[in-house]
């Protein structure tokens, strides 16, 4: 018999592997300074587009003050306790009809966490008998929501119809022998890569199979459609979607998230999802403070305007060069590049100290082995000048990159 402890010291994890050569530099960074397009890393101010502040909001005056004023007011302990027991409070109900409103559900349900709330909401809507069919590009906290489920569990290939269409026909036969039914799980965005998930064409199936629709919206809620009530809008099909779900941590630059369907289902969730019924609530100062996010969202359309005016030129300054972005089709800017890790490493830290530009940098295992992804996200807290400075360095390291200096330098300092 092993100490529990032993298999720590052989196996680290894939990621935690390089902890050494990693850690406080391309693992646990620390930005500093206010939240905005440039931010104080190791001493010098560096162009940030690693902050999902996608409509500056963090910094924005009015929401600040109202931040400020709830904090003042409420403190950073009330309500006490779970919703449920002692949390509940008439500014929760609020938030959740203007929320259920703005993404147009019937009814919407706070969650204190988007991991956990998506976690949660997956194992709260099925039980042994369902099936679980879900896009295998999925986020880690669908995943994890998945793993939860006893029942049987399908994935199938990445915005794939085909691959959808079959694995629905496997869920159906199992379905039909359980008595159980089948969830359909997409993305709305797919945050690494920037694809929005092809919800239109997975609601179209629903003539040719049974099934319910759950999307995750965290990148596209604020940033997509007419509004900004994000893919569904986008893509004209919001009444399709089953269960939507979006968090507050990204164009809301707060914490928290949601969940919006239609009154039944809520009125089930709050009763059964058990990281709610279980957890704290949500802070009154967080949710005073969302209420005016959400506010500027629906009133100040010149926040998305300038977004996507950024998103627009980096995108296409770019292109322009022959970066390859994938397909994305959000905000979510990846830029793909062939390298080994070292190489990357290398590439990065010339990056932020020569260049003075912070992006997350991408490697094996969660990409495959060869390929770097630098991911871009521009807000609307970014200007111009900063779009240019970050075209021309781009150019320049992936220059060096080619034609192998970085892999020398990797070579000589033994990375």
């Amino acid at each position: 018999m092993n100490d529990l402890f032993d298999k720590i010291i052989t196996n680290k994890g894939p990621l935690g592997q390089y902890a050494k050569v990693a850690e406080g530099y391309f693992a646990f960074p620390k930005l500093e300074g206010p939240i905005s397009n440039r931010m104080i890393f190791n001493g010098k101010k560096v162009i940030t587009w690693s902050v999902n502040d996608y409509l500056g909001l963090a910094n924005h005056p009015e929401v600040r003050l109202a931040d400020a004023e709830a904090s003042k007011k409420y403190g950073s302990a009330y309500p006490m306790g779970a919703r449920l027991m002692s949390g509940h409070t008439e500014l929760h109900e609020q938030l959740e009809c203007e929320v259920a409103e703005f993404v147009s559900k019937e009814k919407a349900y706070l969650l204190n966490f988007g991991y956990q709330g998506i976690l949660s909401t997956i194992d709260a809507l099925v039980s042994k008998n369902d099936v679980i069919v879900y896009d295998i590009d999925s986020h880690a906290c669908i995943v994890d929501g998945v793993r939860l489920h006893i029942g049987k569990r399908f994935t199938y290939q990445h915005n794939d119809m085909e691959s959808l269409k079959t694995n629905l026909r496997r869920a159906t036969n199992i379905a039909e022998k359980t008595g159980g039914g089948i969830l359909v799980i997409s993305e709305g965005v797919f945050g690494m890569r920037g694809e929005q998930g092809r919800i239109k064409e997975i609601a179209a199936l629903k003539g040719e199979f049974k099934f319910r629709l759950l999307v995750d919206d965290a990148h596209g809620f604020g940033t997509l459609g007419e509004t900004g009530a994000g893919a569904g809008e986008e893509q004209g099909i919001q009444n399709q979607i089953d269960v939507y779900f979006a968090t507050f941590a990204k164009s809301m630059a707060s914490t928290g998230a949601f969940i919006a369907s239609d009154s039944m289902i809520i009125d089930f969730l709050k009763y059964n999802m058990r990281s709610q019924v279980f957890a704290k609530s949500l802070q009154m100062q967080l949710v005073v403070g969302i209420l005016k996010r959400l506010e500027l969202l629906k009133t100040r359309p010149e926040l998305r305007t300038k977004l996507w005016s950024n998103v627009n030129a980096l995108q296409s300054g770019l292109k322009k060069q022959n970066f390859d972005l994938g397909n994305t089709q959000s905000c979510v800017t990846p830029v793909f590049l062939k390298g080994s890790m070292y190489e990357a490493m290398v590439m990065v830290k010339e990056l932020r100290e020569k260049y003075f530009i912070f992006c997350s940098i991408v490697v094996y295992p969660v990409i495959p082995k060869g390929l770097i992804l630098l991911r871009l996200i521009p807000t609307t807290s970014h200007e111009m000048i900063d779009i240019d400075e970050t075209l021309s360095a781009f150019s320049k390291i992936r220059s060096k990159l080619y034609d192998g200096t970085y892999k020398k330098i990797a070579e000589k300092i033994k990375l």
